[in-house]
């Protein structure tokens, strides 16, 4: 896998390429590890991940990093399954998969409760 991280200002956009497991968590939280102290927004760009299991989960809505713990997470560009896989988990765990904070820029009907 291979991780591209841009910082502007305070916001770092963190680029993983190739799909998130268990085998790729490491290098992710590695990379938000490297993260200088000032960056207080995170953003996961997930356009050339095209699938994760419940790593990507653990990734998104897992604890911070004891260097980060005030630093607010949010993706964007997310792929069918990633996007399908975040919607579920919201769907069957709302109290814990709060998506809404997460990627903003998800159209409101799909958030809707389903019934």
């Amino acid at each position: 896998m291979n991780v591209i991280t841009t910082i502007t200002g305070t916001t770092a956009r963190v680029t993983p390429h190739g799909e998130i497991d268990f085998d790729t968590l490491p290098l992710l939280y590695a990379a938000v590890d490297r993260l200088p102290p000032y960056v207080t927004d995170l953003l996961w760009d997930l356009e050339r991940t095209s699938f994760t299991d419940v790593a990507g989960l653990r990734l998104l809505f897992g604890p911070a990093p004891q260097s980060s713990p005030h630093r607010r997470t949010a993706a964007t560009r997310l792929h069918d399954q990633p996007l399908h896989l975040l919607l579920l988990a919201a769907d069957l765990f709302p109290a814990a998969y709060d998506i809404s904070r997460l990627i903003p820029d998800t159209p409101a009907d799909l958030m809707a409760p389903r019934s």
